[in-house]
């Protein structure tokens, strides 16, 4: 399988890069990102890193580098705590619309697929896709619209695999705070927590062996991610 992991420099994107270096399924990791991806562990005779700085015109090295893709773990974001540092309109390009273009491009770009395109987008255990789901603390908080945005996104990026005839399969993935191996466990009322090796684990069963459902949510990453690390 080649996989492209779209942040790979970042948190969750490199711990994806590490386990997916390392597993025999997989057979070439596409590791795009703003930055260059590094300190990944073994195999990485696998890896091409692909340093990408425009995420909504790729140029064509980056195109070449994508080119037939098997499937795509997505996680590029701004996360709530930046919010304030980024005007919004940049923060629903980076977040929503980057995977948008990421989607399409990668079906565009495979001219001898095996099978179907495999997509997960990675959002969040606060995002909602209409309204009235969103719960009083995100409006007390400010976070109505940002919530709605990646939400808008999930439903773009499953709209897209349901409108491609089969040749594309994707999946949201919902998680809550992810927790390091070095990180004292965050408590935040109302949202859930699952371990960075978890999820990772989690997300490479899926994208490897098929997705079990269209929607991801922190329990079952948690659940599927502590059966993937027994096995491996």
């Amino acid at each position: 399988m080649k996989l492209v992991i779209g942040g790979s420099s970042g948190f969750l994107g490199t711990e994806l890069t590490r386990q997916a270096l390392s597993h025999p399924a997989v057979t070439s990791v596409v590791a795009l990102s703003r930055r260059e991806t590094t300190d990944v562990g073994p195999g990485s005779e696998k890896l091409h890193a692909v340093v990408c700085d425009d995420f909504e015109n790729y140029p064509d090295s980056v195109k070449s580098a994508l080119e037939d893709a098997d499937a795509c773990i997505w996680t590029i974001a701004v996360t709530p705590s930046k919010l304030k540092t980024i005007p919004y309109e940049e923060v629903c390009k980076i977040s929503r619309d980057y995977a948008v273009k990421a989607i399409k491009a990668l079906a565009e770009l495979r001219k001898n697929p095996k099978g179907p395109l495999r997509f997960i987008y990675i959002s969040g255990h606060m995002s909602f896709r209409t309204r009235d789901e969103v719960p009083e603390m995100l409006r007390a908080h400010g976070l109505v619209d940002y919530s709605l945005m990646r939400g808008d996104a999930e439903e773009k990026i499953l709209r897209y695999a349901v409108e491609s005839n089969g040749a594309v399969e994707s999946c949201v993935a919902k998680p809550g705070l992810i927790d390091g191996p070095s990180q004292e466990r965050r408590i935040v009322p109302g949202v859930p927590n699952i371990h960075l090796s978890e999820a990772a684990a989690g997300l490479l069963e899926q994208v490897i062996n098929g997705f079990e459902k269209d929607t991801l949510r922190n329990d079952d990453m948690v659940r599927i991610g502590q059966e993937a690390l027994t096995k491996h």
